[in-house]
């Protein structure tokens, strides 16, 4: 599964986003997830603000040799699931790449949807969005110009909603494969739920059907910010 994060100047929160999933991919071996961000206004070139930074850092991430890229409509065709920050930046992304709709969330959006439909699937996700409606913003707002204690919890509010998603969504190669997290051994022997993705994302399989469900994971303790 390849993830696209959107968020204003990527450089805060979509980045947080970006290297949080990729030290998930990495402490569960899950080979097949990938992330990328950007930014409808984007900083172009600029790295991590500072104190977003410190905040990747102390979610176990590594914010390094990174440079904020402008939303461009090919990041979206490529992208399996689009997680933006704020309802209007989502809007914006479907206004750019209309038939990107059904694969197009915001993040705490499709947390609630998971959380409350059981859905596991992108297709899950979009086919309850009308159904659970919400009246209402669920936005993450942009903690530039704020104190670091205002990032950490931008950073926790992230991963609070993105870990647990990310491990009930991804897609496996191999049906076999279990999550083996380095350190929770206890969980080595639960199933990794599949993914159904849309046509023009990375991912070439799609599967049709949704195997068994499977409660939202809590953040894991290693992945939460340092207080």
């Amino acid at each position: 599964m390849h993830v696209l994060f959107v968020c204003s100047g990527n450089v805060c929160r979509s980045v947080i986003a970006e290297r949080l999933t990729l030290a998930v991919a990495a402490e569960h071996g899950l080979s097949d997830l990938s992330a990328e961000s950007a930014g409808v206004r984007a900083l172009v070139g600029f790295p991590a603000e500072p104190l977003a930074a410190q905040t990747i850092v102390g979610l176990g991430g590594d914010a390094s040799e990174f440079k904020a890229r402008r939303l461009k409509p090919e990041m979206v065709h490529r992208a399996d699931l689009v997680v933006t920050m704020t309802d209007k930046i989502r809007d914006q992304v479907r206004d750019l790449v209309p038939e990107a709709l059904p694969r197009t969330f915001t993040l705490l959006e499709a947390y609630r949807i998971a959380k409350v439909s059981g859905a596991r699937t992108v297709v899950g996700l979009h086919t309850a969005r009308d159904d659970l409606a919400y009246v209402g913003r669920e936005n993450i707002s942009d903690p530039v110009g704020l104190s670091p204690q205002a990032f950490c919890e931008v950073g926790d509010r992230i991963a609070e909603a993105l870990v647990p998603l990310l491990l009930a969504l991804h897609a496996h190669e191999h049906p076999q494969h279990t999550v083996h997290p380095r350190t929770a051994a206890s969980d080595a022997g639960a199933q990794r739920p599949s993914l159904l993705v849309l046509p023009g994302g990375l991912s070439n399989s799609v599967k049709h059907a949704e195997s068994r469900e499977y409660p939202v994971q809590p953040v894991h303790p290693e992945l939460r910010t340092a207080r």
